[in-house]
């Protein structure tokens, strides 16, 4: 129980200072370095805030405006196409037959590039964490240095976690996408850790702005050690969580706002956005996880729905 509230917590900072604001395509090759890498919009206690604004340092130039322009619609000729084909590109015979799909793989800078790192330094913490690509350019390496001391700012009373996230999925001129894995019910990855236990964390865009702090969550327990290992996670077994608690509300994951009931008003209407991992198991000391891949399952064995007890708000009589 002390190791789900201490991930849980580091869930809750989290996704407080390292929420992702995506801003527009034609506006975000025009910015200068400003922009911080971590997308985070936290200011610690008793910090100034900055005096000059974002907008300031907008460089209006015309060959850029160009070159962002052309980008946009090549990514829309490219996602026209894809539909014209089939869901995600693919003929649908292929589709109805998948079974597995490898979702990140890790073999060069640009495949590291969809991943954003961070750690308690946000919040004035002592933590580092670092991502880069494995030897010979196989997977990503995951490492750091977890520190629990907790910041002395008089607000702040826990700290020490550290993360990797994925950036969410935008299409083309800033229109959000989502990922469809409603024909999958695993989560498939193989890594290398070093004995400590992670956080998985699926991250939904909910409907209602009072869910933007939900996650669903689940444990990934690595066994240390040289040999790589395949880890199977059912979608059945993530529990949901907000701000650092446990709902007593549960429902599973909707893998695909299609497949929702729009007529049940006690199920929030979500999409997911992106994945992470998150440790923080009050330990001070280095850390590593080295990742392959990352993938979806389709497991006709596995029929469990959701692993948790579920109830309604306004049970009939």
């Amino acid at each position: 129980m002390a190791l789900i509230t201490a991930f849980l917590k580091s869930s809750c900072l989290l996704g407080t200072c390292h929420r992702h604001r995506a801003l527009n395509p034609l506006l975000r090759p025009l910015l200068s370095s400003c922009v911080s890498k971590s997308y985070s919009s936290y200011r610690r206690p008793g910090s100034q805030p900055k005096k000059k604004t974002t907008w300031q340092n907008v460089d209006l130039s015309l060959k850029k405006s160009f070159d962002v322009l052309k980008t946009q619609l090549s990514l829309l000729k490219k996602e026209t196409e894809d539909h014209l084909i089939g869901p995600g590109g693919h003929t649908l015979s292929h589709h109805l037959l998948e079974q597995t799909r490898v979702l990140w793989e890790f073999r060069s800078q640009e495949d590291l590039n969809k991943w954003v790192v961070s750690s308690d330094v946000e919040i004035g913490g002592k933590s580092e964490v670092h991502l880069k690509l494995g030897r010979n350019k196989q997977g990503a390496l995951l490492y750091g240095t977890l520190n629990t001391e907790a910041p002395r700012d008089g607000e702040t009373k826990y700290s020490g976690y550290c993360s990797m996230r994925t950036k969410p999925l935008m299409g083309s001129f800033a229109r959000k996408k989502y990922y469809d894995w409603s024909s999958f019910n695993y989560l498939y990855l193989r890594v290398r850790g070093d004995g400590r236990p992670w956080m998985v964390n699926i991250y939904t865009d909910p409907y209602y702005s009072h869910q933007k702090d939900d996650l669903y969550n689940y444990f990934m327990f690595t066994r240390g050690g040289p040999y790589w290992e395949e880890i199977k996670i059912p979608f059945s077994k993530f529990f949901l969580s907000s701000r650092g608690r446990v709902q007593d509300d549960q429902h599973p994951i909707w893998l695909d706002k299609a497949m929702q009931p729009k007529s049940c008003s006690n199920v929030s209407l979500t999409q997911i956005s992106t994945l992470g991992f998150t440790i923080g198991d009050k330990v001070n000391g280095p850390f590593q996880l080295e990742i392959d891949f990352i993938g979806v399952l389709n497991d006709r064995a596995h029929t469990e729905e959701f692993a948790y007890e579920k109830y309604e708000k306004n049970p009939k009589v």
